[in-house]
């Protein structure tokens, strides 16, 4: 007796038994192991397989989507544009093989799909559908037609007007809030994961790569150093432990870009990254900061980007 629960049917390549006789392979895949069972007849196997697949509800992507181009490229495989087959809707589908995954990349991933599942806000990127099988993760999401946040900049030499910065910097601020109350701690927020909705001037913007976040309890705490340097806490760096309060950090060093076109801690040189984020204060009185309201340097100001120094400072 097998539990189906969790498992993966795989057709495996025939196999000689001996000089007449070919056999045909089918795989379970369990979560730890697998076990092969075999048919004489080609035809038997395939009657097995539609039958098993009935009992653990199996169903393929290829049944629901048609891919096509290459969107861009993550860590564990693509990212392809796909046409829903009945409604011909436009989506973009996360190809992730499990070859290429050590177990704890494979967990990470299965955590980002159950945070996705909970979150329903118009500037978090929706969850749609997922597939899996012996071999691959695949992950629908909706596509975004405009690039990400840093392409955008790029694209207007990182000059955008106060309002069009506070309009996204509200739409990212409110997202936050959003997981922050779920006790969901983003721990990677940058440009480049936040995408437009459309390559208009005015589009909105979406949170993605939920990668390395984390479900926390309101008084839980992390130690685990997540991040990207130019964007991450200090106490991130210091490898002290750290709260939900590491995403308004990098909100305020996302809002100083959309601003002033500059980050306030860069550097070629990764280690001076690190000593200007632990120990320099955001510089507000270069060019970029000209004309630029009081109201917005306060906000960027208090936004934990000093009020770490002041407890922490030495």
């Amino acid at each position: 007796m097998h539990s189906l629960v969790g498992t993966f049917i795989k057709e495996e390549l025939e196999e000689a038994f001996d000089k007449k006789t070919v056999l045909y392979p089918i795989s379970l895949c369990f979560v730890q192991n697998k076990k092969t069972f075999y048919t004489i007849k080609k035809e038997d196997r395939n009657e097995w397989i539609k039958h098993l697949k009935e009992a653990i509800g199996y169903s393929s992507l290829y049944d629901f989507y048609e891919l096509k181009e290459t969107l861009g490229k993550g860590k564990f495989g693509l990212v392809r544009l796909g046409i829903h087959i009945k409604t011909q809707k436009k989506v973009a589908i996360k190809i992730m093989k499990k070859a290429d995954m050590a177990p704890q990349d494979v967990e990470l991933v299965k955590r980002e799909i159950e945070i996705l599942k909970l979150c329903q806000h118009p500037n978090i990127i929706r969850l749609l559908d997922v597939f899996e099988n012996a071999d691959y993760i695949y992950i629908i999401m909706e596509n975004m037609r405009g690039g990400d946040l840093f392409a955008y900049l790029e694209k207007r030499n990182f000059r955008i007007s106060e309002a069009r910065a506070c309009a996204i910097i509200h739409s990212l601020a409110t997202a936050l809030y959003y997981l922050h109350s779920y006790g969901i701690v983003h721990r990677d927020l940058k440009p480049e994961n936040v995408l437009m909705v459309d390559e208009s001037e005015d589009a909105d913007v979406k949170i993605v790569d939920f990668g390395l976040s984390k479900m926390a309890g309101p008084n839980e705490k992390s130690k685990e150093p997540f991040g990207t340097l130019s964007y991450v806490a200090p106490e991130v760096l210091l490898q002290h432990p750290y709260d939900k309060s590491v995403d308004v950090w990098s909100l305020g060093i996302v809002g100083y870009l959309l601003l002033s076109g500059t980050l306030p801690f860069d550097d070629d040189d990764d280690k001076e990254i690190v000593r200007q984020t632990i120990y320099d204060p955001p510089d507000f009185t270069h060019q970029g900061w000209a004309k630029i309201s009081k109201e917005a340097v306060d906000f960027i100001s208090s936004n934990s980007l000093l009020t770490y120094r002041t407890a922490h400072k030495g």
